[in-house]
């Protein structure tokens, strides 16, 4: 597994060899000794599984309590991910990362606890599946407005010509600014 940093220093993308002929390929997706050692001493308690069609965005979302640190990566399609720095006392607070995960490219993204995460949805559908270090706990999660214009989130849909709207659910369509969010510590 190859890790490539990013532009904030905790969230890390991990490229995994893979071995493929005719047959198709192989490829290991985690392994808990290599992660523990290489990219975060953590441990993981549910993984997730979605689905979603082309324009859905999800997110921006973190829990404040039960705060879940999260590999994302995509098994179908494509996905433009974004992870948003929401520690107050990070020097990248309020920074933003985003990558497209593929089937293709296969690649995942590790997003720590203290991070806003979502994804927008680039391909006809995606399924997405992701690994987390806490129980959900809707009692305590939070949504970032994904179009704060502090954030100024590049997202891919914005680059169109139709300039079209991604589909949101109504938690997303009540995401507040940033600069009116909680944050942690």
């Amino acid at each position: 597994m190859k890790i490539i940093e990013t532009s904030i220093s905790d969230v890390k993308i991990l490229e995994p060899k893979v071995f493929g002929d005719d047959r198709g390929f192989f490829l290991e997706t985690f392994r808990e000794d290599w992660f523990k050692e290489n990219v975060a001493d953590v441990d993981f308690v549910q993984d997730n599984h979605s689905k979603s069609s082309h324009g859905i965005l999800r997110g921006m979302h973190y829990q404040l309590k039960q705060a879940q640190g999260k590999l994302v990566r995509v098994v179908s399609g494509e996905v433009y991910d974004v992870a948003i720095d929401m520690r107050k006392s990070s020097p990248t607070f309020g920074q933003w990362f985003g990558t497209l995960l593929s089937a293709e490219n296969k690649r995942q993204l590790w997003v720590p606890a203290g991070f806003a995460h979502g994804f927008y949805v680039t391909s006809e559908f995606a399924e997405f599946v992701y690994k987390c270090t806490d129980y959900y706990a809707p009692n305590f999660e939070h949504s970032v407005a994904y179009n704060d214009p502090e954030l100024a989130i590049e997202w891919p849909f914005l680059n169109l010509k139709s300039k079209e709207a991604p589909l949101l659910s109504a938690k997303d369509e009540a995401g507040i600014l940033f600069k009116d969010a909680h944050y942690y510590p």
